[in-house]
């Protein structure tokens, strides 16, 4: 979706878990353009899952 000030932005359906956000990740994210929010989409979901990686070896 695109912003009245025309920047691109995306909203995860589900939040992530708490212990994720705390780790940085971001549920909205923006960027100039598609490609830029694509790289942004993946770097949140890079977040979480290495958060959920350090979870699951600490168990």
């Amino acid at each position: 979706m695109r912003s009245d000030a025309g920047r691109f932005w995306a909203t995860r359906e589900r939040p992530f878990p708490r212990a994720v956000e705390d780790a940085g990740a971001h549920r909205t994210v923006d960027a100039d353009d598609l490609v830029e929010l694509c790289q942004a989409i993946a770097e949140q979901e890079g977040i979480a899952e290495q958060k959920c990686r350090i979870v699951r070896t600490t168990r």
